[in-house]
């Protein structure tokens, strides 16, 4: 077996002799006692990073692990930042935690530390959508705010999702001023962990209120609503926080017939109905797709644990249910949206939408056509934010979103929203079927105006030092030796966003791109095929985001160019020979 290397042995040491209580030195007794190598070297071969988001990981003992002291040490560190960028102001917080196994307790730990830096706390009472975390922020004036969920990944991980005073994630200068202070504290000792109980002050429903009212005041389409009001929607929290206001949204909105997957409707973070309590798995809605079958639904829905994203499923022309992937509602929402927009002659030149770099350009056809300036940013919701804050007061935001089910319609918060997006897509399935139309055939009308897109992802996984090092290499290459054809259309263009520089491979031209550095490689071909080559932040893959499209004449057509544009993807993936 191999040996523990020192300084992994050194901090093992030092969590064993330190002011840790006897539960946690207890629990890591036990692992020495037991010579599990394997485990401990995991458990403490580093410190579990503070990343630009905050901090993810599996619950356990250890620096490398989700726990009070990794917990703790975060929010001694984020505390420091705040107290030393607003010397003079009193500092306000807003804390929030998901249904995940030990949120709760992680959130009072949080609130322990704020509250004894001298910060006032807002903490909700019980678990809350991280939306409404992002709206709080905003509500209460609060420099920061946290968010205790590790989103949609496996029952042993729980996170820390920091945010800043616009109500939006850290981005640049202030993420990395957080990280540093959170890499500044070398000993647990640091960490103020006694509670100041006056600086805590409990909120709930009030906030409730104001979010849902805010929400409500958005819908476009309240007549369709009513005359479809008993349209049947089947709904899933996955056993999260949605079912704490999804259900609400929806009801003020006027909708009467929603039933809920009452299986996965409990809070519950042992996630016992699913593998990934993620709405981008197929596996993770046949529950909610069996309901639909069983009631005739006409729209299912289902929110990820922490409520910030929705997947939908639709009955197609055929009777069957069928999955839409996030590029296919982000597009769906953005042609509503805009389309209900300009019937009303809203529409006046000042209002803007944005989506990420590897969200279908369908969207952007679809702004064009309407006139409405559109923004691309780098991938992560943090940029959209950012981009919202920056136009606050110049331009209106209708709208945008991200193709990993990611989605927000008006500006009261500044990340993903699957509440406000679950009502909206319900609003825009009543609209739809108003006007005698299902919304699979308004996304088939949609491919006929703009054309059929098509997109999917492919991930390569490389494991360990070598694999790092292999994805780093490929990454060097497609750089230096881009390839000259995809899916049998010449390369035109290459987007460096690492370099800032966009090539026009045909003429040598470099121009400018005008966005944060990041190590993303985008390929766009004479025919409009896009892809996009990046690196995982968070997990050893490579990602390959794929986009091609095709004219689609008629409706009766799809099936056949779909499968087509499917062929093209597989042969774009083959000539990246991924």
């Amino acid at each position: 077996m191999q040996a523990i290397d020192q300084s992994t042995q050194a901090t093992i040491n030092q969590w064993l002799s330190g002011n840790y209580d006897e539960n946690t030195k207890a629990e890591i007794q036990a692992l020495v006692d037991k010579d599990a190598t394997t485990e401990l070297t995991d458990a403490f071969y580093r410190s579990l990073e503070f990343g630009t988001g905050g901090l993810r990981g599996i619950m356990g003992a250890g620096s490398n692990r989700i726990n009070k002291y990794t917990i703790g040490t975060a929010t001694q560190g984020l505390a420091n930042y705040l107290n030393n960028k607003y010397p003079h102001e009193k500092i306000k917080v807003a804390i929030a935690h998901d249904s995940r196994n030990n949120s709760d307790y992680f959130a009072k730990i949080t609130a322990d530390v704020f509250s004894a830096n001298g910060i006032h706390v807002y903490f909700f009472s019980a678990l809350r959508p991280t939306p409404e975390l992002s709206f709080a922020v905003r509500h209460f004036g609060c420099k920061s705010g946290v968010m205790l969920t590790a989103s949609h990944n496996p029952k042993e991980y729980n996170g820390y999702k920091a945010y800043g005073a616009d109500g939006g994630q850290f981005t640049s200068p202030d993420d990395k001023l957080v990280i540093d202070e959170v890499n500044k504290i070398k000993s647990i000792d640091e960490v103020k962990f006694d509670r100041v109980e006056a600086n805590i002050e409990l909120i709930g429903e009030d906030v409730d209120k104001l979010y849902l009212d805010g929400i409500t005041a958005l819908s476009i389409s309240p007549e369709a609503i009513k005359r479809q009001h008993d349209l049947k929607i089947v709904y899933s929290p996955i056993h999260g926080t949605g079912i704490t206001l999804v259900p609400k949204a929806l009801a003020q909105f006027g909708f009467t017939n929603v039933i809920l997957v009452e299986e996965q409707s409990t809070p519950d973070g042992n996630f016992p109905t699913v593998v990934y309590p993620n709405p981008e798995e197929k596996d993770a809605l046949t529950l909610a797709m069996n309901k639909a079958k069983e009631i005739d639904a006409d729209l299912v829905l289902a929110t990820d644990p922490d409520a910030d994203r929705v997947g939908i499923a639709v009955k197609d022309n055929n009777d069957e249910w069928v999955l839409l992937n996030g590029n296919q509602t982000g597009s769906l929402l953005i042609n509503y949206l805009l389309s209900a927009w300009q019937d009303s002659g809203k529409l006046d030149g000042n209002q803007f939408i944005v989506k990420t770099i590897v969200t279908s350009n369908l969207i952007e056809e679809i702004a064009k056509k309407k006139n409405v300036t559109y923004y691309n940013t780098l991938t992560g919701f943090k940029y959209i934010g950012q981009l919202m804050t920056e136009l606050e007061g110049k331009k209106y935001f209708i709208g945008g979103g991200e193709e990993s089910y990611g989605y927000l319609i008006g500006d009261l918060v500044r990340d993903k929203d699957a509440v406000v997006s679950a009502a909206f897509i319900s609003e825009m399935t009543a609209y739809y079927k108003d006007k005698g139309a299902s919304l699979y055939n308004a996304l088939l009308d949609m491919y006929v105006e703009y054309g059929l897109y098509k997109e999917d992802l492919v991930s390569l996984t490389k494991k360990g030092k070598s694999g790092a090092e292999e994805i780093k290499a490929m990454m060097v290459k497609f750089r230096e030796t881009p390839p000259a054809t995809l899916g049998g259309s010449k390369v035109s263009v290459l987007k460096d966003y690492e370099l800032s520089q966009e090539t026009d491979l045909a003429t040598g031209k470099v121009t400018k791109l005008d966005y944060p550095t990041s190590d993303v490689l985008q390929f766009i071909t004479e025919d409009g095929s896009i892809v996009s080559a990046r690196p995982s932040g968070t997990e050893p893959k490579i990602k390959f985001y794929c986009s091609v499209n095709a004219p689609l004449a008629d409706r009766k057509d799809f099936d056949k160019v779909n499968a087509q544009l499917g062929d093209k993807i597989k042969a774009v993936m083959t000539d990246l020979q991924a």
